[in-house]
């Protein structure tokens, strides 16, 4: 049997059917308020069912958090009947759903959040075009943050979902507290390596006592980070090894890589001599599963990451062949669709937003 197949029992009991996970992927397709629409549940169902899991997109923790028009709201009870019918679309088949929490941190502007200044670590834009500066948040507003990832873990729980992935990648705020670019504070969330971690450590606290003292079963609890930034100052590897001895010792259920793809080596000089996911992987020693991602395309793919890491996310590929998973399963690689057109958008149920992630991403994939 190919490891692909076997199922995969994380340390608070979930049980995945086997290896496959479709990894977090913005859709923009919820309601300007964060509200579910039955697009975006035709959309997670369509590929759902042969996969082990599957990552939703971002669910904003907080109204003042929120990145981008058309993102899952999860800061407010109101939006747990919308949230409870997107789980129920994704556990056909015993696939598990896992929604991603976050807050968007600097990482927004006023626009999208209608007029309000964007909040981050420290008053620092981040090094893209037309970035605002962030006002800093206070400490008390810290607090507040944190037990809002709580408050969203309890609505996820509410709305049956089988677990919450902490978004501390793609540069978003938890990322923001650990990086030296973004966080230039000297009180106690800022400054050196071990009190720029202290807003994951308190998060990643807080949200598991969350799902332990609830009483559910089965629920498990992962944490997604980016290895490395570009900015000077920035994180570098270094500083993710010393991020992931912290957090394979936490009571998490996973790790799961965001990078672009899974061959990727280091920037930095010393780490040159093998892909970051084996560096990623020796640092956890086996004491959490690692997921790994970015370019998987076919089965062959999946074999290779797996070689390192414990389960395999998929994304783009899936986006073009929602059946992608059960042709990987059958050794079926030269039945996976690898092209789409303009006039396939609608059966595929790919809105603008999972649009201009392919064109993006896999502009030679496009027709």
């Amino acid at each position: 049997m190919n490891i692909v197949d076997t199922g995969l029992t994380f340390k608070r009991g979930l049980h995945l059917k086997n290896r496959l996970v479709v990894a977090p992927m913005t859709t923009k397709m919820s309601f300007f308020d964060g509200v579910v629409t039955n697009d975006e549940i035709e959309y997670y169902a369509l590929r759902s069912g042969e996969v082990g899991a599957f990552i939703t997109a971002a669910a904003n923790v907080h109204e003042g958090g929120k990145g981008w028009d058309g993102e899952l709201g999860v800061y407010d009870d109101r939006f747990i009947p919308g949230l409870a019918k997107l789980a129920a679309a994704i556990k056909k088949n015993h696939t598990k759903a896992i929604l991603q929490i976050f807050h968007g941190g600097r990482m927004t502007d006023s626009k999208v959040l209608q007029g309000v200044q964007p909040v981050a670590p420290s008053a620092v834009a981040a090094e893209r075009p037309d970035a605002q500066i962030p006002r800093e948040l206070t400490e008390d507003e810290i607090i507040e943050i944190l037990e809002s990832f709580k408050q969203a873990t309890k609505r996820a729980i509410q709305a049956g979902f089988d677990g919450v992935e902490i978004h501390g990648a793609n540069t978003y705020l938890i990322q923001q507290f650990f990086s030296p670019h973004s966080n230039r504070r000297t009180d106690d969330w800022g400054g050196s390596l071990e009190k720029r971690f202290k807003f994951i450590n308190d998060l990643v606290d807080g949200v598991t006592e969350v799902v332990d003292q609830s009483g559910v079963k089965d629920f498990v609890v992962g944490y997604r980070f980016s290895p490395e930034e570009y900015e000077n100052p920035g994180i570098r590897l270094s500083d993710t090894l010393f991020l992931v001895e912290q957090l394979s010792n936490k009571p998490l259920d996973y790790l799961h890589l965001s990078m672009s793809n899974y061959r990727n080596h280091s920037v930095s000089d010393e780490f040159k001599e093998k892909p970051i996911i084996e560096y990623i992987k020796e640092a956890m020693n086996n004491r959490l599963p690692l997921i790994g991602v970015g370019d998987i395309r076919n089965g062959a793919d999946v074999k290779e990451v797996l070689a390192t890491a414990d389960l395999a996310a998929v994304g783009r590929a899936i986006l073009i062949d929602p059946h992608w998973a059960q042709k990987v399963l059958d050794r079926q690689d030269q039945l996976i669709r690898t092209e789409l057109s303009h006039y396939d958008r609608d059966e595929l149920r790919i809105s603008n937003g999972v649009w201009g992630f392919l064109e993006l991403m896999m502009p030679e994939r496009l027709k």
